[in-house]
């Protein structure tokens, strides 16, 4: 059984479950997470009585920060495992719903993508996957679901261009339901949650059923990504680019981790050594 601390789970709400995310410092997924996760989703499909889980973060800065690349590595099945977890989110008769505050990168991203529904800070919410500007695929989903939310050639620009997006593009793009002043987000995911949480749960889950068969992808759509990441993480060009991250505070609070999108094409200059990159240090603004 994986250490649970990484998941506040507040179930004191009929028909409701409050999941929070917490792993200091920047809310990092690390393999640890993702077996809780899968706890989470076992407890989930066991409850009849839940109906809407709300997925929040306790760190305004990061919702989810990234994928620890490294530890995953170490497990390779993990991102089948994470594969199966939001395949089991997606489909699950619960309505999973998302209130992002901070970055959703990488991984983060995938996950809130594989959410019912998605809510944004329209003031404290930042988007994307840098994937390829470290030398990587996406793996997680983001590459088959941004491309049925979004369109094909806007799921072109996120994931080839490796960059962080506003919550206001994001909602003009379809990435998220809405934005909403950080003042007004909670109270509207709130009257929101409550109201889904008054309906049947069989109903809920049916009409859900119905409008997967349009916008969901398959295991084997999932699994064709993954089977790209681990030769990319094997290549010499993205070992040489991850290799300059150690001098730019990753995976700590920094300006490089509040402004990930900015950073990346220095990775690719050519000629560039570690002492050419900017150094970063604690967070500006």
């Amino acid at each position: 059984m994986p250490d649970s601390s990484q998941l506040d789970i507040d179930r004191t709400n009929p028909g409701r479950w409050t999941v929070t995310f917490s792993n200091p410092p920047i809310n990092m997924f690390v393999p640890a997470t993702i077996d809780e996760f899968a706890v989470l989703m076992t407890d989930l499909e066991a409850d009849p009585s839940v109906k809407v889980v709300l997925f929040q973060s306790a760190n305004p800065d990061f919702f989810v920060a990234h994928l620890d690349v490294a530890r995953a590595a170490e497990r390779p099945e993990v991102l089948g495992l994470w594969r199966d977890c939001v395949l089991r989110l997606s489909s699950a008769p619960v309505v999973s719903i998302a209130k992002i505050r901070g970055r959703a990168r990488g991984i983060g991203n995938e996950f809130v993508l594989a959410c019912d529904m998605r809510f944004a800070s329209r003031q404290n919410a930042i988007f994307g996957n840098p994937e390829v500007g470290v030398g990587l695929v996406p793996a997680g989903g983001a590459l088959e679901w941004l491309p049925r939310l979004v369109g094909r050639s806007r799921a072109l620009e996120i994931a080839l261009s490796a960059d962080d997006f506003d919550a206001d593009i994001a909602e003009r793009y379809g990435w998220v339901n809405r934005t909403l002043d950080d003042a007004d987000l909670d109270s509207f995911v709130d009257t929101l949650a409550r109201r889904l949480a008054s309906f049947d749960r069989e109903t809920l889950g049916a009409a859900k059923t119905q409008i997967n068969r349009f916008g969901m992808p398959t295991a084997t759509e999932l699994q064709s990504s993954i089977d790209l990441f681990f030769p990319a993480l094997a290549s010499p060009s993205g070992q040489a680019r991850r290799a300059k991250l150690r001098n730019l505070a990753y995976g700590v609070p920094s300006d490089f981790e509040m402004n990930f999108g900015r950073y990346l094409p220095t990775l690719g200059q050519a000629g560039n050594d570690d002492k050419d990159l900017p150094l970063t240090g604690a967070p500006k603004g």
